[in-house]
């Protein structure tokens, strides 16, 4: 059962619904670009390890700077940084899709330049929430809410993606994306949660930063493995729906995996849970696992949406109870970058996934890579349960 009257009372707030309608425009990207320069450099190229390579490329750059912009958000502020990201990041997804089809070769370094300047608005928001909300039901609710709108972005993204690519090209995908990366940016400039934003007083000089922390470092590691099961599911999906000759229906199973997550996520959010943090994360990815075992059985387009869905039930829960480790894991003071190293070991297992996906596909089926996914959101639970038990 689903209650609403936490989120209702969350988005009273007027900043509060001001950042949430910013972060949807800037985040659409999040959605889209990934799975657009994959189709874009697929079709050109007729090569899945291509794109793959270039989309992991993409999230390489988004996972090696972005601990670098959450200690200088830390330290000065989010203004400079979300400034500098409104005009570099629609810059280099321009430079690429002009490089790939002018010289006929996926621009890999121009793909990490898109990544490496994506505006940083999911750090400055859960950044935000932290500072704004001390109790911790208030809390969970808002990285609920937050992770909810990630989820909606990764339904609308991909439709979108399917969209474009049946009534234009996927290069006017990577074009809108870049628009509203930009948009969104700026929208978030001018929101009072950003005019409220506080920077935190330093207790003390840590070279390492939360990576001091005890116990950070082993999340660090949990994220990396279950986010492997993202990339290898994004285009183990992409493979499965090209073997039946139907690209487009890539866009509509994410989707719709999405939307069993979105539901979870407001379910999850709605309600208090006994159950300490650590337990649910493994049981949770345990059951993500299974779901995704069951997926790589093969099966007809309309049983493998029913089983997606239900895979997808468990996935927005996971990143909510990730924030929550996150935030008990380190000081105030380091808060952004934190968040910028997690959300780093996302998107590298991600690429890692990607990239490794591609290659498999090249001599295996798409069932293949969605055994594998499972086979690292099931690690993900056992190492969970053992290196971060107690907390």
């Amino acid at each position: 059962m689903i209650s609403l009257d936490r989120y209702t009372h969350l988005l009273k707030a007027p900043e509060v619904r001001e950042i949430f309608a910013a972060s949807l425009i800037g985040r659409l990207p999040i959605g889209i670009t990934g799975l657009a320069i994959l189709l874009h450099v697929q079709t050109s190229r007729d090569s899945f390890a291509e794109g793959g390579a270039a989309t992991a490329c993409y999230v390489g750059g988004l996972s090696a700077v972005a601990p670098i912009l959450g200690r200088f958000i830390d330290r000065y502020g989010p203004r400079g940084v979300l400034l500098a990201a409104t005009l570099l990041f629609p810059a280099a997804l321009v430079l690429f899709v002009w490089a790939l089809e002018q010289l006929g070769s996926p621009a890999l370094l121009l793909a990490v330049a898109a990544g490496a300047t994506f505006p940083p608005i999911t750090v400055c928001m859960r950044t935000y929430f932290r500072q704004r909300f001390a109790d911790e039901m208030q809390l969970g609710t808002a990285y609920s809410l937050e992770s909810v709108l990630i989820e909606l972005i990764f339904i609308l993204g991909p439709v979108l993606v399917a969209l474009f690519v049946a009534f234009a090209s996927p290069a006017s995908a990577i074009y809108f994306a870049a628009a509203c990366g930009s948009a969104g940016a700026l929208l978030f400039l001018r929101s009072s949660a950003l005019r409220a934003w506080k920077v935190e007083e330093r207790s003390a000089p840590r070279l390492l930063g939360p990576l001091g922390e005890p116990g950070f470092l082993p999340l660090i590691g949990v994220v990396l493995l279950f986010s492997m099961a993202f990339g290898l599911l994004e285009i183990g999906v992409t493979a499965y729906a090209t073997e039946r000759a139907s690209p487009a229906l890539a866009g509509l199973l994410l989707g719709l995996m999405s939307v069993g997550s979105a539901l979870g996520g407001l379910a999850y959010g709605s309600r208090s849970w006994r159950f300490r943090l650590v337990p649910q994360f493994s049981v949770l990815l345990a059951l993500m696992g299974t779901g995704l075992a069951l997926l790589s059985i093969p099966s007809a387009p309309l049983a493998f949406a029913t089983l997606g869905f239900f895979a997808g039930v468990v996935m927005a829960p996971v990143l909510i109870v990730q924030s929550m480790l996150v935030t008990k894991s380190v000081r105030p003071e380091h808060t952004a970058e934190a968040f910028t190293w997690s959300a780093s070991a996302l998107l590298a297992g991600v690429g890692i996934g990607l990239g490794g996906g591609g290659l498999m596909l090249e001599i295996c089926r798409s069932n293949a890579a969605l055994a594998a996914a499972a086979a690292s959101a099931l690690l993900a639970a056992l190492v969970a349960a053992v290196a971060l038990k107690g907390r």
